[in-house]
């Protein structure tokens, strides 16, 4: 009977309630007239973020500055993922160019691509999202001027629980893509 215990008990620990999952939150807000880029096919690169914002725990800044993971809270999709679906949804709405994520599904390559490498984002205890980093235009047929531009976004942090992040997180996505379709607009 004892021999069991174990695997009863490792049974029932498995059996526990799910962490909640927490989704990068898109702001809705209606996007008035598309603006005409320099590109007719554009595609968005993966992501590349710090390897504390690619883990799937939705971290907070404390005081102190360590990184902590918020209790029972987990992002739903891989944040690499969620955040370059993110930003080709957007740029897609925000413009009449056709826009999709790597890997680019048709025949003719795209004219341009853009590759985006955060270097921080972090939801600070202050109350903010911070997102800077770098994204790089290029193009394969130099259609347009490649460039590298720099971005240092900060998102209002109502509350730091994991749906505050999560908003927080979606507003400073929605920003840095309306900062690349500006750029490609020029």
């Amino acid at each position: 009977m004892f021999r069991f215990l174990p695997l009863s008990l490792l049974l029932l620990t498995a059996c526990g309630a799910p962490e909640p999952l927490y989704m990068i939150d898109t702001p809705q807000d209606l996007v008035e007239g598309k603006l005409r880029l320099q590109v007719a096919t554009l595609e968005i690169r993966e992501v590349s973020l710090p390897a504390y914002a690619e883990e799937s725990q939705i971290l907070l800044e404390s005081g102190d500055g360590a990184l902590s993971p918020i209790k029972d809270a987990l992002w739903a999709d891989e944040p690499t993922r969620a955040a370059t679906l993110l930003l080709a949804d957007r740029i897609a709405a925000r413009s009449r160019s056709t826009v999709a994520a790597e890997p680019w599904p048709l025949e003719t390559p795209a004219q341009a691509a853009v590759h985006v490498q955060v270097s921080q984002m972090v939801a600070r205890a202050a109350g903010r999202l911070d997102l800077k980093g770098q994204f790089a235009v290029s193009s394969y047929d130099h259609v347009i001027r490649e460039r590298i531009v720099r971005f240092d976004i900060s998102a209002p942090l109502a509350e730091s629980s994991p749906g505050g992040i999560a908003k927080a997180s979606g507003e400073a996505l929605k920003q840095l893509a309306d900062q690349i379709v500006q750029e490609l607009a020029r």
